[in-house]
């Protein structure tokens, strides 16, 4: 059994400190196991990675450790980090025990010039989590069910997108979600932000929670939201076992990274 905890928040444009404040004020009493947070939760979806970037020792990471100790849960979202000279829109894993683990971007969103600053991915990153194997994704991601592939050596039971989503392209958002949970047999979350960015773009947010055969659990659009749901790993696992379309997928040469 899981608590998870969506939030979807209208973003300050790239306000990092602003945004940290508002997450901090927004979840002081929360009891969860895992809090999920947007794509550049604390800036924005911004090309402008010189102005924003901050190291893994800067504020947005120290405030994900900090949190995921206050709170006693993983804390997860994305920030643009420096490192080496090179910008990555880093998804960043925060343990209460101080554990960290990331996942570098791989699709970078070229309608939006993202392959011209940032650096992209070259591995998967699955978590193992309170008996829970987590797979991390970043938006883009989302178009591209190779990368997701469930292993069937070593499944994971959830598939975690955060994102800065616009409205504009909803449809597809959440008919690839749907796709996502059923092609993998897996819960999903998809985490998305509200509001106009710095370039006016709109997102609805319609964040969305499925089960593993690709029933809705829970969806929110155009309101900030703080949601938490329990999912149980028994009839995931049950529905495997009835149901074992894993067993007849197509092997890939993928090999997802077991930290």
């Amino acid at each position: 059994y899981l608590r998870l905890t969506l939030v979807q928040p209208d973003i300050v444009w790239e306000d990092s400190a602003a945004n940290l404040l508002h997450y901090t004020q927004l979840i002081q009493q929360l009891q969860t196991d895992v809090l999920v947070l947007p794509e550049m939760f604390n800036t924005g979806f911004t090309m402008r990675a010189a102005a924003v970037a901050q190291p893994m020792n800067g504020p947005a990471v120290n405030w994900l450790l900090q949190t995921a100790q206050q709170l006693q849960c993983a804390v997860t979202g994305s920030v643009v980090i420096e490192e080496n000279g090179r910008y990555y829109n880093r998804m960043v894993w925060a343990e209460p025990n101080g554990t960290m683990h990331t996942y570098n971007k791989r699709h970078l969103f070229r309608m939006g010039g993202e392959e011209k600053v940032y650096t992209a991915g070259s591995s998967p990153t699955v978590v193992n989590y309170r008996g829970w194997r987590i797979m991390l994704q970043v938006c883009y991601d989302l178009r591209f069910p190779v990368w997701s592939r469930n292993s069937r050596q070593n499944p994971y039971h959830l598939l975690l997108y955060i994102a800065n989503w616009p409205e504009v392209r909803n449809y597809p958002w959440r008919q690839l979600l749907i796709a996502r949970a059923i092609e993998n047999q897996c819960y999903v979350a998809g985490v998305n932000r509200i509001g106009h960015d710095g370039n006016k773009v709109y997102h609805s947010g319609n964040s969305l929670l499925l089960n593993y055969r690709g029933e809705e659990l829970w969806t929110q659009a155009h309101l900030p939201a703080v949601a938490t749901f329990g999912i149980s790993k028994k009839p995931l696992l049950q529905y495997r076992e009835q149901f074992p379309a894993w067993m007849d997928a197509d092997d890939y040469t993928i090999s997802h990274q077991n930290e």
